[in-house]
């Protein structure tokens, strides 16, 4: 009769925990302006990963439980596989980056890669966490530690944006003969005529402040700023097409103070919205620095 007890304990902690976790993994997939994962396949294959995911933290609970530690090795094998899909996602986007106008770039690609194996581990955490409460106390202490790490794992599921990092204003574009400027930060030399007058026309600017030394070093990595502009185009229309060199997005630094200026040629002439899609870009995991974490201070012999 116990061992009977026991059993329907493990039953009900696995099923909830595989309920948990795969809701945790749908709290945190959508598809978004990016357009990845597609709908539908691109989430069947993310979904379907969430339920093996849910299911593996689930069964290790019991395999714990009963001192079955050599069953828990899977989980080792499991984490395998979620590097593979990591690799499958980098492929992917790298293959599309090359069929964009304005592309991602390496850094961006790496970071969402990054994103997707590391949400199948907080499946599992969400999962094992669930089973966990729902055996060794009671099932509705397994709802209430399940809800608690869904919220836990929302609040992981995204970093910070630029809005974190810099101050974003808008400002005017303007050409001096063939040089273009953004503000007062050089951008570049335009030789064409008819390009100088879509660029008076349609041009839009933005100088991006860095609030501090960590911040300017991150501003200044080139994957991050490559993914502003893949954001910007993305959002707001970009005014080229293929072997238009002259009309790309571009960001380029004030070398005397750190700041940023991005120069664009939206489809939508909107400055407002625009500042709005730079202050909530996403900032990079890879591409943020800390020089001032730096242990760089002079010995007692320099000082």
């Amino acid at each position: 009769m116990l061992d009977w007890i026991v059993e329907q304990k493990y039953t009900v902690g696995i099923v909830l925990g595989v309920l948990f976790g795969i809701g945790a993994r749908l709290s945190m997939l959508r598809t978004d302006y990016r357009q990845y994962p597609t709908y539908p396949h691109g989430k069947i294959i993310h979904i379907s990963l969430g339920v093996i995911a849910a299911g593996l933290g689930s069964v290790a609970v019991p395999s714990l439980l009963d001192k079955n530690y050599t069953a828990i090795t899977f989980l080792s094998l499991a984490a395998q596989q979620f590097r593979d899909v990591r690799n499958m996602e980098r492929q992917t986007l790298s293959k599309i980056d090359s069929m964009e106008l304005v592309p991602r770039g390496a850094t961006y690609i790496e970071g969402i890669a990054m994103v997707f194996e590391g949400r199948n581990y907080m499946v599992i955490f969400t999962s094992f966490v669930t089973a966990l409460f729902s055996i060794v106390l009671a099932w509705y202490w397994g709802i209430v530690a399940g809800i608690g790490a869904i919220m836990i794992t929302n609040h992981f599921k995204s970093g910070k944006s630029i809005s974190h990092i810099a101050d974003v204003s808008e400002a005017k574009v303007r050409m001096d003969g063939p040089n273009l400027f953004v503000g007062d930060i050089y951008i570049m030399n335009v030789g064409l005529e008819d390009t100088r007058n879509i660029i008076k026309e349609r041009g839009m600017g933005f100088i991006l402040t860095p609030k501090n030394q960590n911040c300017r070093v991150t501003l200044a990595n080139v994957g991050q700023r490559q993914a502003m502009l893949h954001d910007l185009s993305t959002i707001m229309g970009v005014y080229r097409d293929e072997g238009e060199p002259s009309l790309l997005p571009l960001a380029k630094l004030d070398m005397a103070d750190g700041r940023l200026a991005v120069f664009l040629l939206p489809q939508e002439l909107n400055g407002a919205r625009a500042r709005q899609v730079l202050l909530k870009s996403p900032v990079l995991e890879s591409a943020v620095r800390m020089p001032s974490e730096a242990d760089v201070s002079p010995s007692k012999g320099e000082a």
